[in-house]
């Protein structure tokens, strides 16, 4: 019971991926190729390849060649093993786009995850442990899938931020159990400030409650907003409520924060699965359509057993705009997943080339804060640019108290803004000269109280 899985993960990964780096690229022409990493009690790793296509394709193992059913029969085009007993390792299965392609030619992930990650491939008792690892397409295949309307280029266009400026974000704070007026309150002050080009709600926030309505809370929320105008110098603001629901109420949800105007929504599909496609479809018809931040609770849930980049793949391809990654830690531990090469992977998945897809703007949050962000900026830009991340802070921000005691957000913003300028004077040169006890103090010494004072209560100093 003890077994430490997260320990057990980062191994079969590193074996995993260094199979894969030596495996020729398949046929994807009439195919898409799916990799798993196989754990077998008795059979093979290509046997277990073959059961997989067998329940999950035709079941028929020898059709006809050129039929429809051997068209609509999957195959296994090559493995590796691990072991000396050929029950451990990586096998590559082809599923035929025949089988998976809509009369209009469509394709969506909803039914590649059903084909590739049905019972056929994880209930079988054969089977100790197997994990779909990553799904190769052809570029025509990739498109047509619709991809980002805005990403990260999209976004900060939209907002005025150029593609050099680090961009920031906040999550509003108390997550639920406030009213639609308390709640304009907190989006005020955040919007006032130009460092954030993103605000959103939490997911706990359910639109529907009957404390705070989503209209009522979009009206006032875009009154606050307004109001906030001058102080933005001509900058936009991105703000996403929270619309996650039922299937059955989203699209009335989505037609009611068009109608009142919003820049964003946002909500999770892990346990509501297709609902970012079926929202990208519904705003098609939009010239400007609001941004998805497409949060990805719950999505832990599945990363035991499909690997985490290739759900974050597929929401891109989906049509998210925003996608939660994870910060780099000060400590050493971070506080949410994704970590190692899953964290590595998940970002590739989101930048990488993708036929045309726009890319994904990576929100690294769950933990970020003063004392950690200095790290995330000097790793963003070691890789290449900021274009493509915003910095979101929650309780970084907005649990920052005065010294009567009171929350008091404009703390927690100008001590991140503080944060921002220690990085931009190069003060450190390598992350692990960086911790919160050091940064502290050199905020002391140097005129910065209010990142000290959030170091302090951050961290318990």
């Amino acid at each position: 019971m003890r077994l430490d899985l997260d320990q057990r993960e980062e191994l079969i990964r590193r074996h995993v991926y260094e199979a894969m780096a030596g495996l020729p690229r398949p046929d994807l022409a009439d195919h898409i190729v799916a990799t798993f990493f196989v754990s077998a009690r008795t059979m093979t790793v290509q046997a277990v390849g073959n059961d997989i296509w067998y329940h999950m394709t035709s079941g028929v193992r020898s059709a006809k060649p050129g039929s429809l059913l051997d068209q609509c029969s999957g195959k296994v085009v090559d493995y590796v093993h691990f072991d000396a007993s050929g029950r451990i390792g990586i096998v590559r299965v082809a599923f035929p786009l025949k089988m998976l392609l809509h009369e209009d030619g469509s394709l969506y992930t909803t039914d590649i995850l059903h084909i590739t990650g049905g019972e056929g491939t994880f209930g079988l008792t054969e089977q100790v442990d197997t994990k779909l690892v990553w799904i190769d397409m052809s570029d025509d295949t990739l498109r047509r899938f619709p991809g980002p309307a805005h990403g990260a280029a999209g976004v900060r266009k939209r907002t005025g931020f150029s593609e050099t400026e680090p961009a920031f974000g906040t999550i509003l704070k108390p997550c639920t159990g406030i009213t639609p007026q308390e709640e304009a309150e907190i989006i005020a002050e955040a919007a006032a400030n130009p460092l954030f080009l993103f605000v959103k709600e939490d997911e706990n926030f359910l639109p529907q409650v009957a404390f705070a309505p989503l209209r009522e809370r979009l009206r006032h929320a875009k009154e606050a907003i307004e109001r906030t105008k001058a102080a933005r110098g001509g900058r936009g603001l991105i703000f996403a409520p929270h619309i996650g629901a039922p299937p059955q109420h989203l699209p009335a949800l989505v037609e009611l924060a068009v109608e009142e105007g919003v820049s964003g929504v946002m909500f999770s599909e892990y346990y509501l699965g297709g609902t970012v496609r079926m929202v990208r479809d519904q705003l098609k018809r939009l010239a400007n359509p609001p941004v998805i931040y497409g949060h990805n609770g719950g999505i832990s849930a599945r990363t035991r057993q499909i690997y985490r980049e290739l759900l974050d793949y597929f929401a891109r391809l989906d049509g998210v705009d925003f996608r939660q990654t994870a910060p780099l830690s000060c400590t050493g531990e971070s506080l949410l997943r994704p970590t190692g090469l899953e964290w590595r992977k998940c970002e590739e998945a989101l930048s990488g080339p993708a036929a045309g897809r726009a890319v994904v703007m990576m929100a690294r949050a769950g933990g970020l804060d003063q004392g950690n962000i200095i790290q995330n900026l000097m790793d963003v830009s070691r890789r290449g640019s900021v274009c493509n991340y915003l910095f979101l802070a929650g309780s970084a921000i907005n649990g920052i108290k005065n010294t009567t005691g009171k929350y008091e957000p404009k703390l927690g913003a100008l001590g991140m803004r503080q944060a921002l300028e220690v990085f931009e004077k190069s003060v450190y040169s390598s992350p692990e000269q960086v911790n919160p006890q050091e940064l502290r103090s050199y905020a002391a010494a140097h005129g910065m109280p209010e990142l000290a004072e959030a170091l302090r209560q951050r961290y318990k100093l």
